[in-house]
C-alpha cells in the first residue's frame, strides 16, 4: 500500500500497520510527539491500522487536533487521580476543550488544597508511565461492564448508542473509560499540567439534572509553555468583568432580587447612558425614526408571530393560561411585533419606503439559571433594536446600511478587530423549528452570503444558527474565558410582514408585502459593557469613562482655584471631580489611578498664579504644566473625536 504524507513525500507498505508504528518509521522523534494523525482527511487514533492506499498526517501538539488528544489523554489522568482518591466518584464526561480539558464527577465541590492533591497524584500517575490501550465491546457487554464498576452516567451515555454499536474503551493501567478517542500512547509523554479551578455543572447541560463537579485543567508539553499560560490566566482573572465590574462599583447583584437581574450603579449608568446617547443620535443621523412600547402584551400578539408557539419557554408569562376568563400577558422578549403595528397605523406608499424604527429596548427571557453570568448572559437587558420595513429592491441597500452601521459602532469603541461573522442558516433536517418554505429560506440565504461577499466580509456559515423567521448575521465575540457570544445581529425576514397583513402600496398601484430587517447597531447594552470592561481592563477611553477627570489640590488652600477648573470644564460638558480629601498629594494621585482615572490635574499656588494645571494621565503619566484652556480644548476634541489613547508608559499600580 501507499502512504502520501503531507510534504507529497510516498511511504509503501507490504501490510497494515498502525498510524503509530508508520511514525516509528519515518522517525523515532515524530513517534516520540505524535498525538493523533489524519487518514484522508479525517482524524484517527495513532492506533489505527492502516490497510489501504491514503494520505496520511502526523499530528503532534502543534495542531488544534494534537492537542486536544493531548489533553484528553491528561483529562484520563484526572479522572484516575480522582477515582484513586476518592473511590466512590462517579465519572460523567472529560472532553479536551479550548486551552485545556474538564472531567465532570458526581461528588462534593473540591477546593483548592484538594485540587494540589489531586494535581500531585496526576504527576504520579504521568511518572508511572502506563501505556494506554483501546478495547471494545458490543454494546450490551459495554453496558454491563460499566454496571459493574458502578458507573450510571457511563451506562446512561452507552444505552443512547444504537444496538449495534461497537462501544471503545482506553484503560491505563487499572483505570478503564468509556471513550471515543484518541489518545496518546501512554501517560509518560504528558509534560505539564495544571488544575485550575473547579465549579458546578449540571449533568448534560440541564438544571432539570444533578449538580456535579466540574475540574478544569490545562497540559502542555513544555514547563515555559504552561507557565505563560497560567500568566495569562492570571490577567484574564484582572479583566474579568463579573469580578472587575463590582469592584470598579459599576454593577452588583442582589440574591433576593434575582439571578441574571444586575443592578447597574451610578458609574455602570453613565457609561450606559453615554452609549445610549451616542448610538441613539447616529441612529437618527441615519434616518431611524424613535418608538416606544409597551414591556408587555397579551398572548394574543406572540400567538400571530409564532413566538408563543416557538419560543414560548424563553418568556415570563404573567396569568392563568389554565382559567378561560383570565387575560394571559407575557414580559416582551423582543420588540418587533410592536413596532409593526405602529407601521399598520397608516397605509405605506412605496414611497415612504424604507421606514427605519429604532426603539432602546428594554427586554425580558427567561434564560436557564446555569446560564447566567454578570451582564453577558441576563434575564433583562436593553438593547439597540430596530426594524427596518423595505421593498425587495430596497433590501441589498438597506442590509449594508445596517451592516455600515455596525462596524462603525465596532471601530468605534476600538472592538473591530475582536468579532467574527457567521452566517447562521435554518436547519433543513428540522423544518418543524421555522416560518416559510425551503425555497424561500435557500433564497433568502442565498441573498445575504451574495451581500456579505460583496462587502468583503469574511464569515463562517452554521447551520440551525436562523431565527425561526429568517436568515441572520451574527457578529461573534469571546470574552476572557474564550466563550463565544453574539454581539451584533442583522437578520432578514421574509414572512412576518404576512402574519401581521403588512403591506405597501407599489408604483403599479397594487399592494405588495413588504420585508424586514431585523437589527441592532451596538447589541446589548450590558453585555457590550462587560465586553469593553474585559476589552480595556476597566481603563475605558476618555469619551466613555463616567469621571474623565479629577483635579487634585496640594492643600486645602487650593480648594477656591481646584473648584474653579472643575466649572470650566464642567461648562465643557467634562466629567470632572475634585479630591477635597485632607490626605498627601501622592496618595490621592495612587487613589486616581487605581481608580483607573484618564486625567488627575494637580493644582497648587504655581498654578494659580500662572492659571494652568499639572496634567498626570494614564496615557503618558507626567504631561507637564498646561494652561487650562489648552487642557480643556485637548480633553473635548479627545471626548468629541472618541478618540482612543494608547497607554505609552507602565504603571504597577494599574
Amino acid at each position: 500500500m501507499k502512504i502520501t504524507l503531507k510534504d507529497g513525500s510516498v511511504k509503501e507498505y507490504q501490510g497494515k500497520m498502525t498510524v503509530y508504528d508508520i511514525a516509528k518509521d519515518i522517525s523515532e522523534g515524530l513517534a516520540r510527539v505524535a498525538c493523533a494523525a489524519e487518514i484522508d482527511g479525517n482524524v484517527v487514533d495513532l492506533r489505527t491500522e492502516v490497510d489501504k492506499d491514503c494520505e496520511l498526517n502526523i499530528l503532534t501538539f502543534d495542531s488544534e487536533a494534537g492537542k486536544a488528544a493531548y489533553r484528553h489523554t491528561a483529562s484520563h489522568v484526572l479522572a484516575q487521580a480522582v477515582k484513586r482518591l476518592y473511590p466512590d466518584a462517579k465519572l460523567a464526561i472529560g472532553p479536551a476543550i479550548e486551552n485545556g480539558f474538564y472531567y465532570d464527577f458526581d461528588i462534593a465541590p473540591f477546593d483548592r488544597a484538594a485540587l494540589d492533591e489531586l494535581e500531585k497524584e496526576m504527576k504520579k500517575i504521568i511518572k508511572e508511565g502506563a501505556e494506554i490501550t483501546r478495547f471494545s465491546l458490543p454494546r450490551n457487554e459495554a453496558i454491563e461492564f460499566m454496571k459493574s464498576k458502578d458507573e450510571p452516567y457511563k451506562v446512561e451515555l452507552i444505552e443512547e448508542l444504537p444496538d449495534d454499536e461497537e462501544i471503545s474503551f482506553y484503560q491505563q493501567g487499572d483505570f478503564v473509560d468509556l471513550c471515543a478517542g484518541p489518545h496518546l500512547m501512554s501517560t509518560k509523554y504528558i509534560k505539564a499540567i495544571k488544575l485550575v479551578s473547579s465549579s458546578g455543572a449540571y449533568w448534560r447541560g440541564s438544571e432539570k439534572n444533578k449538580m456535579l463537579t466540574r475540574v478544569y485543567g490545562t497540559a502542555y508539553t513544555k514547563n515555559a509553555d504552561l507557565e505563560a499560560h497560567l500568566a495569562h490566566l492570571e490577567d484574564i482573572k484582572k479583566r474579568d468583568h463579573n469580578k472587575l465590574g463590582r469592584e470598579m462599583e459599576l454593577f452588583t447583584t442582589v440574591d433576593v432580587i434575582g439571578q441574571g437581574l444586575p443592578l447597574l450603579m451610578p458609574k455602570g449608568t453613565k457609561i450606559i447612558q453615554t452609549l445610549q446617547r451616542w448610538i441613539e443620535d447616529e441612529e437618527e443621523r441615519r434616518g431611524y425614526m424613535r418608538t416606544k412600547t409597551p414591556f408587555m402584551a397579551k398572548k394574543d400578539l406572540y400567538i400571530i408571530s409564532d413566538h408563543w408557539q416557538k419560543y414560548k419557554e424563553g418568556m415570563f408569562v404573567l396569568g392563568d393560561e389554565d382559567d378561560e376568563d383570565s387575560e394571559v400577558f407575557a414580559l416582551r422578549p423582543m420588540t418587533c411585533p410592536f413596532q409593526y403595528y405602529i407601521y399598520k397605523q397608516s397605509q405605506k406608499s412605496y414611497r415612504d419606503l424604507p421606514c427605519r424604527y429604532g426603539e432602546t429596548s428594554v427586554l425580558f427571557r427567561n434564560e436557564d439559571s446555569g446560564e447566567m453570568h454578570g451582564l453577558t448572559r441576563v434575564r433583562q437587558f436593553t438593547i439597540s433594536e430596530g426594524h427596518l420595513i423595505v421593498t425587495p429592491e430596497q433590501v441589498e441597500e438597506e442590509f449594508a446600511g445596517c451592516l455600515d452601521l455596525a462596524i462603525y459602532c465596532l471601530k468605534t469603541l476600538g472592538l473591530d478587530g475582536d468579532v467574527t461573522y457567521r452566517l447562521s442558516k435554518w436547519d433543513p433536517n428540522n423544518k418543524e423549528k421555522y416560518l416559510g418554505n425551503e425555497q424561500d429560506w435557500e433564497n433568502m440565504q442565498n441573498k445575504m452570503r451574495e451581500m456579505l461577499i460583496k462587502h468583503d466580509v469574511n464569515f463562517t456559515e452554521a447551520d440551525g444558527e436562523a431565527a425561526f423567521y429568517g436568515p441572520k448575521l451574527d457578529i461573534q465575540a469571546k470574552n476572557v474565558y474564550g466563550k463565544e457570544d453574539t454581539m451584533i445581529t442583522l437578520q432578514l425576514d421574509f414572512v412576518l410582514a404576512e402574519r401581521f397583513d403588512m403591506t405597501y402600496v407599489d408604483a403599479d398601484g397594487e399592494k405588495k408585502r413588504p420585508y424586514i430587517i431585523h437589527r441592532t447597531s451596538i447589541g446589548c447594552y450590558e453585555r457590550t459593557l462587560a465586553w469593553l470592561i474585559e476589552k480595556y481592563a476597566g481603563m475605558f477611553p476618555t469619551w466613555l469613562c463616567p469621571e474623565q477627570v479629577r483635579v487634585l489640590p496640594i492643600s486645602e488652600k487650593y480648594h477656591d482655584y481646584a473648584n474653579k477648573v472643575k466649572d470650566e470644564l464642567q461648562k465643557n460638558g467634562v466629567l470632572v471631580t475634585v479630591d477635597e480629601r485632607a490626605e498627601k498629594i501622592g496618595y490621592k494621585i495612587r487613589e486616581a489611578r487605581l481608580e483607573r482615572i484618564p486625567y488627575m490635574l494637580i493644582v497648587g499656588q504655581k498654578e494659580e498664579d500662572e492659571g494652568v494645571v499639572s496634567v498626570r494621565s494614564r496615557f503618558l503619566g507626567d504631561e507637564g504644566q498646561k494652561p487650562l484652556d489648552v487642557f480643556i480644548n485637548d480633553i473635548c476634541k479627545e471626548i468629541r473625536t472618541k478618540e482612543i489613547r494608547k497607554i505609552e508608559v507602565a504603571d504597577k499600580d494599574k
